[in-house]
């Protein structure tokens, strides 16, 4: 069926839609117009009232605009493809399987894709706090993030050729692997486990503590300050680190350390082998705070 150019207002407007294709249409204030529907492609399409694709599947969503009012738009749904589509919604995508964004904005991302699996994103724009909390098995290629607290308890994640600019990015995370990206923000990684950065710039305040088996290949810490406290780190980093504190294990190898910070009683600093090649500036047996 085929249904084009028509203004839709009025709850569950296309309830339980089957198999259909619709272009040209909006869909105006009434609450949940596409519930529990399957198989339907949308081309062109405006979404303004709240819920308008739960409990739905095997969805399709192109070149279409889902407006600030039609907050949490898409739950409980599964196998759904976005591509060249602006949302603008709060709390757009959660507890879905199978979710492909390509060519997405998500200008008002609050609280978006928690509790997914079987995400892919490809060249997605993002503005919006606590992105991805609890999701996993997450591909990413592209993603510009502007937003705090994103990747909060992710598993199985890898991404490519990105930038995150936002605090704590990254915490309570397992298995996430990050290639060819950009990442600024203080608080970085803390009380994640198998972390991987391979080819990265970060710039952080206390990035990367409380880690577990952090690796860190060929990256750079820029402006970082206080970094890898209480973590097991394996990094080859080149340039300059400004300041490195306590780990408990591994080796950290740099270019130069402008502040090494080593406290026999905090941690047993013979588990950790760190190598400047340029030098240590300036050697500490006591954290700032504590001298």
């Amino acid at each position: 069926m085929l249904i084009n150019d028509k203004l839709f207002d009025g709850e569950r407007a296309l309830y339980k839609c089957r198999d259909t294709e619709i272009s040209g249409c909006v869909f105006e204030t009434g609450e949940s117009p596409l519930k529990s529907s399957q198989g339907v492609k949308l081309d062109n399409v405006v979404f303004r009232g709240k819920y308008p694709l739960w409990y739905a599947a095997d969805m399709q969503v192109n070149n279409s605009l889902i407006e600030e009012g039609a907050r949490a738009g898409i739950w409980y749904t599964d196998n759904i493809s976005i591509r060249d589509t602006l949302i603008e919604a709060p709390k757009s995508i959660r507890r879905c399987k199978g979710v492909y964004l390509d060519n997405v904005t998500l200008s008002g991302a609050d609280e978006t894709l928690w509790e997914c699996s079987d995400i892919k994103l490809s060249n997605v724009r993002v503005r919006g706090d606590y992105l991805c909390m609890n999701s996993s098995d997450i591909e990413v290629e592209g993603l510009d993030l502007s937003g705090k607290y994103c990747f909060d308890g992710v598993q199985n994640v890898t991404v490519r050729n990105s930038r995150f600019i936002g605090r704590d990015t990254f915490w309570n995370s397992l298995n996430v692997t990050v290639y060819d990206s950009f990442i600024s923000g203080a608080y970085i990684g803390w009380n994640s486990e198998d972390i991987t950065f391979v080819n990265c710039t970060i710039e952080s305040l206390q990035g990367m503590c409380y880690m577990t088996n952090l690796k860190m290949e060929y990256c750079r810490l820029i402006n970082t300050t206080l970094a890898f406290e209480y973590s097991t780190v394996y990094a080859d980093l080149r340039g300059n680190v400004s300041s490195i504190i306590n780990p408990t294990g591994g080796r950290i190898e740099a270019d130069h350390i402008d502040t090494l910070i080593m406290d026999k009683d905090m941690v047993d600093i013979t588990k950790t082998e760190i190598i400047a090649r340029e030098g240590v500036g300036e050697r500490l047996d006591k954290a700032p705070y504590l001298l």
